[in-house]
C-alpha cells in the first residue's frame, strides 16, 4: 500500500472512531433525562430539581469542552479524547451499581450521589472540541466541512437515540438491565476509538500550555463571533430540544410520548443536516449558505409564532432544525481557517459558550410565553429565537466576508495575472476551498493570526 493511501485509510478510520467516540459520550448528557420523572416521583423531587439533575450532564460538558479543547492543542486527541470516555464509563458504571442496590425502594438520601454522576456523566459532552480537532487535522480545508459534519451530525444522534431508546430498554428488561446495556456499548466504543483513532502529525511549533492556547484563540474577533452564531444555533438546538415537550403538549394536546416522538424527530434533523449543511459550506459562498440557513431559521420561527395547525408547526420545525444543523456545520467549517494553531482551543470556547444558548434561551422563551399567555403565548414563545438570530447575522456575515477574502487573496498570490499561466482558471475552480495550513507554508504564504 503506497503512502498517501496509507495516510487516507488512516483518516478514514479516525473520522469513523472519532465519530463513534462522540457518539457515545455524547450520549450521556442523556442519562438522567428520559428517566428523570420516575427519579422526582420517588425522590420527591420538585420540578426545578429535577430539572437541575437532567441538565447537570449538558452543563459540565459544555464548561469542559473549553479546557479540554485546548489540551488537544498541547496533548493531540488520543489521551484527552480516552480519559474523557472514561470517566463517563465510570459514571455508568457507578450509577449502575447505585440502581442496583438502592432501586426503587432506598433511593433516598441518593440525590448528592446522583447528582455527581450526573456531573461525571457529562465528560462525555467534551469530546466534542477534541473531535474537531483532531479529524481537521487528517483533512485538508477543502474537505473539513463533510468530515466535520459528519462528525458532528453523526455524533449528534446520540442524545436523540438514547432518549428514545433507554425508557424501551428499561421498560423491557428493568432498568438495571437498560443501563448495563448502555454501559456495554460505551465500553465497545471506547475500545473501537483506542484502536483506530490516530493523531495527525503536527504543523509547525506546538502552544506550550492549555492556558496559552485559550488566550491564543480567546484573543481573535473571530472566535467570538463563531461563538455567537453557535450560541444561536446549536444553543437553539439544545434549547429547542428541551422546550418542545412542552409546547406540543400544551398548544396541540398531544401526549408525553406523541410530544417526545416529534421532539426526537426534531433533533435527528438538525443532526443529520450537519452532513448535508458541511458539504455545502465546502462548495458553496459562505453568504450563500449563511443567508440560506438563517431564511430558514427565521423563516420557520415565523410559521411556528401564527401557526394552529399541527402538520404546518411540524413541518416548521422541521425547518428550524435543518437550518440549524446547516449553520452549525459551517460555523465548524470556518473554524480552522480562523484558528489554524489553536483549532482545539477554539473548538472549545465556541462548543462551551454557545452551548450555554441551551440554558439562556428557554428562560426567554418561557418568559414571553407567560407574558402573552395561553395557546397563543406558547406560540409566540419562539420569538426571542428570531430576534436573537436577527442581531447575529451582520457579524457572520463579516466573517463570512473575511474568509471569502483570504481565499481570494490565496488564489491571486499563487496565479498572478501578469503570468500568462492557465492557472486562474483552476484558482477559479477552486474558489470555494480553501488551502490547508501546510500547503500555505509550502507557498511561503502568511497566515493571518
Amino acid at each position: 500500500m503506497s503512502h498517501p493511501d496509507r495516510i487516507n485509510r488512516t483518516a478514514r478510520g479516525t473520522l469513523a472512531a472519532t465519530t463513534l467516540g462522540f457518539f457515545g459520550g455524547f450520549a450521556g448528557v442523556s442519562i438522567v433525562g428520559p428517566l428523570a420523572p420516575r427519579f422526582a416521583e420517588l425522590l420527591h423531587l420538585s420540578p426545578v430539581i429535577a430539572a437541575l439533575l437532567a441538565a447537570t450532564p449538558n452543563l459540565t460538558g459544555s464548561l469542559l469542552r473549553i479546557p479540554f479543547g485546548a489540551l488537544y492543542d498541547r496533548l493531540g486527541g488520543r489521551r484527552p479524547f480516552l480519559f474523557l470516555l472514561a470517566v463517563t464509563s465510570v459514571a455508568v458504571l457507578g450509577l449502575l451499581v447505585l440502581l442496583h442496590a438502592r432501586y426503587p425502594d432506598h433511593l433516598a438520601g441518593s440525590l448528592p450521589l446522583l447528582f455527581l454522576l450526573a456531573a461525571l456523566a457529562g465528560f462525555g459532552v467534551a469530546t466534542f472540541s477534541v473531535g474537531v480537532g483532531q479529524i481537521a487535522g487528517w483533512h485538508s480545508a477543502d474537505r473539513q466541512g463533510r468530515a466535520l459534519g459528519i462528525y458532528a451530525g453523526l455524533g449528534n444522534l446520540g442524545p436523540a437515540l438514547s432518549a428514545l431508546l433507554l425508557p424501551i430498554a428499561v421498560t423491557s428488561l428493568g432498568i438495571v438491565g437498560g443501563y448495563g446495556i448502555w454501559l456495554v456499548i460505551l465500553v465497545v466504543l471506547t475500545v473501537l476509538y483506542a484502536l483506530f483513532a490516530r493523531d495527525a502529525a503536527r504543523i509547525g511549533s506546538p502552544v506550550r500550555a492549555a492556558s496559552s492556547a485559550l488566550l491564543c484563540a480567546a484573543s481573535r474577533r473571530t472566535t467570538w463571533m463563531l461563538v455567537s452564531g453557535y450560541f444561536i444555533s446549536f444553543g437553539g438546538f439544545l434549547g429547542l430540544t428541551a422546550w418542545l415537550p412542552s409546547y406540543w403538549h400544551a398548544m396541540y394536546g398531544l401526549s408525553l410520548r406523541e410530544s417526545g416522538i416529534l421532539t426526537a424527530s426534531f433533533a435527528a434533523t438538525a443532526a443529520l443536516a450537519r452532513v448535508p449543511g458541511g458539504i455545502l459550506a465546502d462548495r458553496l459562498a459562505s453568504h450563500a449558505v449563511l443567508l440560506t440557513a438563517n431564511a430558514g431559521l427565521v423563516g420557520g420561527i415565523a410559521v411556528l409564532c401564527w401557526s394552529s395547525s399541527l402538520p404546518l408547526s411540524l413541518g416548521a420545525t422541521l425547518i428550524v432544525a435543518a437550518a440549524m444543523g446547516v449553520q452549525n456545520a459551517w460555523i465548524f467549517r470556518t473554524l480552522p481557517m480562523c484558528a489554524p494553531d489553536a483549532v482545539g482551543s477554539a473548538a472549545g470556547w465556541v462548543g462551551g459558550l454557545g452551548a450555554l444558548g441551551g440554558f439562556a434561551l428557554p428562560p426567554l422563551v418561557g418568559w414571553v410565553t407567560s407574558l402573552v399567555g395561553g395557546r397563543t403565548g406558547y406560540a409566540q414563545g419562539f420569538l426571542p429565537i428570531a430576534a436573537a438570530a436577527a442581531l447575529v447575522l451582520p457579524a457572520l456575515l463579516r466573517l463570512a466576508s473575511h474568509v471569502s477574502g483570504r481565499r481570494v487573496g490565496l488564489i491571486t498570490s499563487q496565479f498572478p495575472p501578469e503570468s500568462g499561466a492557465r492557472g486562474p482558471s483552476l484558482g477559479l475552480r477552486r474558489l470555494m476551498a480553501e488551502p490547508s495550513l501546510q500547503q500555505l507554508q509550502e507557498r511561503d504564504i502568511d497566515v493571518p493570526r
